[in-house]
């Protein structure tokens, strides 16, 4: 059972056009919308007019995804940039962005994103996650490192970096006319760390923001997730297809917290889900069909895999028959295949199947708004989820489609709060005081 009163949402902000590749093709859809930030503000200010309470910034330095000569690259420009944009033009919402402790300064960091946190009057919060892809490491010219380095240097990294930001003291700051007095000297603390993997000896000359400091996000699953999520974060950014794996892994989070001596309520857990929400369950479908169609027919390949049966691209707007389905073992290796399979014994056709999303990054929501809040219930209520992150279809209408058809029914059924606790991230989440290194871990 899920002991916080009401659920967290936030929303997926990437390339400007939606999370489906087709998006940027869609009617209404701003086909520059990739370079501008106009159209980013406006997408913010719709998930903020839903009291969605953070926005989050994925990252991958260099990385298409998806091939560009038909697509839109899958993330944005810049996640700083972005966020500095979206700070001026909102009050409320979170803003949350990602960036690597394995391939950046740990000094560089700390100041972004305190300085985003005062440009946001205490709205910010970091992503902290390690990079775990060579392409990524060739961009820098470096080599990947191992698991266990990656990690060791993570932990060392958000040390250094809480560490910077509690340096400039609460009360430091006078700025004293009439006295001349600009600051407490002595208030202000030299950090001299010096690690296996990072050192800094230096004083970051920045303020507290309302909040006092940026919140620590984190994403992944593993036993080494589950570590440095429980000692620093206070928001876990999960991808799970089940509610007997999100709740397991809710509650490894929770327990990793408690090991070091937190309250297990400081950390949440944030499932991601996808959503098309239409009128009716036709025409979402065609909706998704129009969106990401052209894509079926190479997917039709992973489908064969995840249900161990033959399947054909010129049988796509037909069902699957029964003996097929009857033949069909789901993947043992793809958490994705039983949905699937029970997506395919409702007997529709092998494009409607593909439309449902089944093959989609998290579990998709393709139907009128009360299917997504159920689900979101159910799943908050079993205790595998304290929220979830959305990732809309496309931006340009996807998002006003879940503020005013599933955020109304959430609010009725008491589960998602009806105006924003306060001002700044660390309100609006729930999170503890925090100002420098908590001196639990």
């Amino acid at each position: 059972m899920n002991t916080n009163n009401k659920m967290l949402i936030g929303m997926h902000f990437g390339n400007g056009y939606g999370s489906q590749a087709g998006s940027w093709r869609m009617p209404g859809v701003n086909p520059e919308s990739f370079t501008s930030f106009d159209e980013k503000v406006k997408h913010a200010k719709a998930a903020e007019r839903g009291k969605f309470q953070f926005l989050f910034l994925p990252d991958f330095p260099g990385a298409l995804l998806n091939d560009v000569e038909t697509e839109s690259p899958n993330f944005n420009l810049d996640v700083m940039m972005t966020l500095a944009a979206v700070a001026r033009e909102t009050e409320y919402i979170g803003l949350v962005a990602t960036g690597s402790t394995t391939f950046n300064e740990p000094y560089n960091l700390a100041k972004q994103f305190k300085a985003l946190d005062i440009m946001s009057h205490g709205r910010a919060g970091w992503n902290a996650i390690t990079s775990s892809s060579g392409d990524v490491a060739a961009i820098y010219g470096k080599r990947l490192p191992s698991s266990v380095e990656r990690y060791g240097q993570a932990h060392e990294v958000i040390q250094l970096i809480q560490s910077l930001w509690g340096s400039w003291g609460k009360n430091a700051w006078v700025h004293n006319q009439e006295t001349g007095q600009f600051a407490h000297r002595d208030q202000i603390t030299t950090i001299d760390f010096k690690g296996k993997y990072v050192s800094s000896r230096a004083s970051l000359h920045i303020p507290p923001s309302e909040q006092g400091q940026p919140i620590i996000f984190h994403a992944g699953g593993s036993p080494n997730a589950h570590e440095l999520a429980g000692r620093f974060a206070n928001v876990v950014i999960g991808a799970t297809f089940s509610i007997e794996d999100a709740r397991a892994q809710r509650n490894a989070f929770r327990e990793s917290a408690k090991s070091f001596g937190r309250n297990p309520d400081e950390i949440k857990y944030i499932p991601g889900l996808m959503t098309t929400i239409a009128k009716d369950k036709r025409t979402a479908l065609d909706r998704r069909i129009q969106l990401s169609g052209h894509q079926f027919p190479q997917r039709i390949g992973y489908l064969q895999q995840m249900l161990g049966i033959p399947l054909s691209v010129s049988a796509l707007d037909k069902p699957i028959s029964t003996a097929l389905l009857n033949s069909a073992r789901p993947s043992l290796y793809d958490p994705r295949s039983l949905n699937a399979l029970k997506i395919a014994k409702e007997g529709w056709s092998l494009r409607d199947i593909l439309a449902h999303g089944v093959i989609d990054y998290h579990p998709v929501i393709v139907g009128p708004g009360i299917e997504a809040a159920d689900h979101m219930q159910k799943w908050f209520e079993a205790g595998a989820a304290d929220g979830f992150w959305l990732s809309p279809d496309v931006y340009v209408d996807g998002i006003d489609a879940f503020v005013d058809e599933v955020v109304p029914v959430l609010q009725q059924r008491g589960i998602f709060h009806q105006e924003y606790e306060g001002k700044t991230l660390r309100e609006n989440i729930g999170a503890p005081e925090q100002y420098g290194i908590d001196p639990r871990v």
